[in-house]
């Protein structure tokens, strides 16, 4: 019988650049991809951590390569997204994921600092990456960008001000973008990950972390990065084309409970 859609769920040979990685969301990610048929480049800070990686994948038969990368350097950048293109030929995905949360506020001693480190890895970075990716994404003719964001974007927590704003940031140049490149057939979306079991939330107690899920979460937990890969996935996919300027919030009912 000859199937009624039209449109590919397939990822199989695309070339897909993921940031930060080497662990969390980021890992799970490239796991996810290459488990799709896509080639991965695999970047992160700590080349062991990296290598790490590209070794699973590979040893489950999927196709990866790495390179160390500290996405707010412009050199690094560009080096790297002319390896990727020179090892692939190509590149058609672009998953904004690299991220730090850094603490304080606004009357900390440090304050200037990190509210300094953080727009340059969470919000410039998104932004310098996408351009130094913009021509191959155009060259692929269904280019996708993925950034990540947070419910933070979404809301707000107190003692960590340049974090809420950075990713409230990127949902705002998630959207500016998607209206800037809707004529070069590539597609720009955003994710906003809820309470995640990741790096960035081991130091939380169990207690603390199943005490908030309980009060907060629709679903009363946390979730795994590869819930959240799935959902990065489904913006990825040649059918989603016609998905553009949008945030997916994946946190289990998070921002929709009022009690």
């Amino acid at each position: 019988m000859t199937r009624l859609s039209k449109l590919s769920r397939s990822i199989a040979g695309k070339v897909a650049l993921v940031t930060g990685a080497a662990s969390g969301m980021g890992r799970a990610t490239a796991h996810l991809f290459a488990d799709e048929g896509a080639h991965v480049a695999v970047t992160d800070l700590d080349q062991s951590k990296v290598e790490a990686v590209v070794k699973e994948i590979s040893d489950a038969g999927g196709s990866a390569c790495g390179w160390v990368l500290d996405v707010s350097n412009d050199a690094q950048r560009a080096s790297v997204v002319a390896a990727i293109v020179a090892r692939w030929n190509a590149l058609d995905i672009l998953i904004n994921n690299a991220g730090i949360v850094v603490e304080g506020e606004v009357n900390s001693a440090d304050f200037a600092a990190g509210w300094t480190r953080t727009f340059d890895v969470l919000l410039t970075a998104q932004v310098m990456l996408v351009r130094d990716c913009l021509p191959h994404l155009e060259a692929s003719g269904a280019g996708r960008i993925v950034n990540i964001a947070s419910t933070e974007g979404l809301g707000a927590t107190k003692g960590i001000s340049p974090y809420t704003a950075a990713k409230t940031g990127v949902i705002g140049l998630t959207r500016s973008l998607a209206v800037e490149f809707g004529t070069r057939g590539i597609t720009v979306n955003c994710i906003c990950p809820g309470p995640i079991n990741t790096g960035m939330t081991t130091n939380i107690p169990d207690d603390a972390k199943a005490e908030f899920a309980r009060r907060r979460v629709a679903l009363k937990r946390y979730a795994e990065p590869e819930e959240v890969a799935h959902g990065t996935l489904n913006f990825v996919l040649p059918a989603a084309q016609y998905i553009t300027g949008t945030h997916l919030a994946v946190d289990g009912g998070l921002t929709i409970k009022n009690a």
